[in-house]
């Protein structure tokens, strides 16, 4: 079953910063369907909810500062003018070296959930390689779940190759837990920057097929960095999913 395509903006963070509204309505002009957001660029969200209503976009989520007792209101003040459900975040990799550290990020990602109850809004992990690194046996990314029940997981399907772990697996395992996939592909060699997607080393029908569909509900292109034009990239991903009945947008 086909899922919706977005945009995570941190893609094309370079032409939000010279002209966000620009941007976003070069992404609906590509046929995203949504985006995801990294930053508001110094704009209110009231202004950027009503160029995203203008021109037709969903919000899949937005991707910000972690949840705590001070910044939760603002938080939930600004995804709410948004239109977003999914309040993703995550840690750096010093956070996840020891058993204990991994058990401690978990128990916060609980404290933040708790936070967030009753507001409609929906925390989330996003991951990067050195969640799925063991440590002393034991993959950071499950203790993480495992220890903070109330949490889903934004899994991004490219860094998790890229930890040597297979995506499909593990969408497999967790598909209960994943609404949100971040879909970016590459050649997995260090150091080399991300290509669109369709145009790496991932199988993507793979990858995507093994989620819940009853789960799922975005898909979400993001690639840090490219050869290529990046904006060029973001619509070569776009089509590869949309072709490949993968995925739909507006289009």
């Amino acid at each position: 079953m086909a899922k919706p395509v977005a945009l995570q903006l941190y893609s094309v963070r370079d032409y939000c910063k010279d002209d966000f509204c620009g941007t976003l309505k070069k992404v609906a002009e590509i046929g995203y369907k949504g985006v995801e957001f990294a930053g508001l660029y110094g704009h209110s969200a009231e202004e950027v909810a009503g160029w995203v209503k203008d021109l037709g976009l969903e919000v899949a989520s937005s991707h910000v500062a972690f949840p705590t007792k001070e910044n939760v209101n603002q938080l939930v003040d600004e995804l709410k003018t948004l239109g977003s459900k999914y309040l993703i975040t995550g840690f750096g990799p010093d956070d996840f070296k020891t058993v204990d550290q991994c058990k401690r990020v978990a128990e916060r990602f609980e404290e933040a959930a708790a936070l967030l109850k009753g507001t409609g809004i929906t925390l989330g992990a996003h991951n990067h390689w050195w969640e799925f690194l063991p440590v002393d046996g034991q993959i950071p990314h499950d203790i993480l779940m495992e220890g903070a029940p109330s949490i889903v997981a934004e899994l991004d399907v490219y860094w998790t190759a890229y930890a040597k772990a297979d995506p499909a697996k593990v969408v497999a395992a967790k598909k209960s837990r994943i609404p949100l996939l971040h879909i970016k592909d590459g050649t997995l060699e260090e150091g080399k920057p991300h290509t669109a997607v369709g145009a790496g080393v991932l199988d993507m029908p793979a990858i995507i097929g093994a989620a819940d569909p009853n789960v799922l509900e975005w898909l979400i292109v993001e690639l840090d960095s490219c050869e290529t034009d990046m904006m060029e990239a973001v619509e070569q991903s776009y089509r590869y999913l949309t072709s490949s009945g993968l995925g739909f947008g507006n289009k």
